[in-house]
């Protein structure tokens, strides 16, 4: 049975570890625009890259 984690949670993981060993943002080893390090920098960052600022709420 495979027990890995798809790549994107792994490397979700990856990043969030990096922060809790106090590892700088700039340490991400994946280049610049791919999806590798929009998903390292979703764990270093603790929130989805496709999360949008929270807008006022509207009295309904």
């Amino acid at each position: 049975m495979d027990t890995r984690q798809p790549p994107s949670l792994e490397l979700i993981a990856e990043g969030a570890h990096a922060r809790t060993i106090v590892r700088p943002k700039d340490a991400c080893p994946y280049p610049a625009g791919s999806p590798e390090r929009v998903a390292w920098l979703e764990g270093y960052d603790g929130t989805p890259a496709e999360d949008g600022p929270d807008l006022p709420e509207t009295d309904a």
